[in-house]
Parts: C-alpha cells; structure tokens; sequence
C-alpha cells in the first residue's frame, strides 16, 4: 500500500459524469493528515506512517499524546492513526498527506464505524420472515423456533436473534473515486460508504491480489 489517508463524511449528493449519466456519490473532507512519527524496521521492527487529522484544543490532550505531538512539533490532533506505507522512508515528521494523493478512476477501500440501530428483532436485524398477523396468531414477528428437540437439546451458536444491530467496523472494497477537488480536500467516491455525516473514514487504496 501506498496511499491512504483519513477523512470525515459530509454526506451524499449526485453529479453528472462524463457521458452525462447522474452518479450518486459521497462526499469525504480527506485531510489534510500531518506526519507525526514515521517508524522503521531499525527502531520499531516495520515500516509505517504515523498521521495526525483534526485539530484538538489543548485542555483535551493528555500529558503522553501532548509530549507525543510536542515531540513532532505538530498541533495536537484529534484522531492518530499508522499506515503501513511500502514508501514509508519517504515521509518525513509534518508532511502533509492531502486529496490530491488520490485521482478519478482510482480503486479505494472505505472503513468506518457503521450506524447505530440499537436493539432490533430478527425480522430487521436477519431479514427473517414474519408469521400470519391473524387474531388467532402468537407468532408475529418472533424469530420462530430457537432450538430443536431433545438432540441435541440447546440453541446452535449463529442462530438469529433479537440483539444489537449496527456500530460495527465496516469496510467496503473497490469503490470508485469519481472526482477529487484538491482545493479543497474533498474525494468523491461513487456509492455509499459506512457511518453517519462526520464520521471518520479511513480511505486506502484497494490492493490487487494476484492469483
């Protein structure tokens, strides 16, 4: 990998491509990411970049991320993350990681924290079927039966259940990025991309396994 970088989500919109087909597409403010510690094989036994993204007031930082950012001689930030960079000897401590790393037509990786549901039935959560809604019905939207008879006599793990559905860690492949405004900062990829508006994303560039 050779290109990543953070991002917050604005939201969706459409535009018109090339060929005058309306794309939908969501809009990530990606960076600008500033190098606050690059790692090497000799000192930490790999290769990575470590970046910082949005700014944080100073009453929020505690004492090892205040000496972490005083250290590097950057503003303190909100979010740290590594990147594990094939190039990451060339990165130097308060490089500026910025959209314009990206261009349309390339192939990215988008993770991020999804929507919270709360907690939902099996009929949302699994997309299970619902019974007869008649009067006389007791099953209407139950998950059906839970376990079998006397063997094996317990409830198999996976089976589907009421529960906590969503705010999970989700990652969407080989999503297409359609424009990239380096002005200001803004990549957009065609399609959805997990989480709510200005949540943060992280953007990789999609590697290719060879068969």
């Amino acid at each position: 990998m050779k290109k990543a970088i953070l991002a917050t989500k604005v939201g969706m919109t459409q535009i018109f491509n090339e060929n005058g087909a309306l794309v939908p597409v969501t809009v990530l403010q990606a960076g600008p990411c500033v190098v606050t510690q690059v790692k090497t094989e000799e000192n930490d036994g790999y290769k990575a970049v470590q970046v910082g993204f949005v700014d944080k007031r100073e009453k929020l930082v505690n004492k090892p991320q205040k000496g972490h950012f005083d250290k590097a001689g950057v503003s303190y930030k909100r979010y740290v993350r590594e990147f594990r960079f094939e190039n990451a000897e060339e990165y130097s401590v308060k490089d500026e990681i910025k959209a314009e790393i990206f261009a349309a037509g390339d192939k990215i990786d988008a993770t991020a924290i999804s929507k919270g549901k709360g907690f939902q039935g099996a009929i949302k959560r699994h997309g299970q079927h619902r019974g007869p809604m008649a009067h006389g019905s007791k099953f209407h939207r139950h998950q059906g039966s839970n376990g079998s008879a006397t063997t094996p006599g317990r409830v198999f793990k996976g089976k589907g259940m009421p529960g906590q559905m969503g705010h999970k860690q989700i990652t969407v492949q080989n999503l297409e990025v359609v424009k990239v405004d380096a002005e200001n900062n803004l990549i957009l990829v065609k399609g959805a991309v997990p989480g709510p508006k200005k949540c943060l994303v992280t953007v990789k560039e999609t590697v290719k396994v060879e068969k």
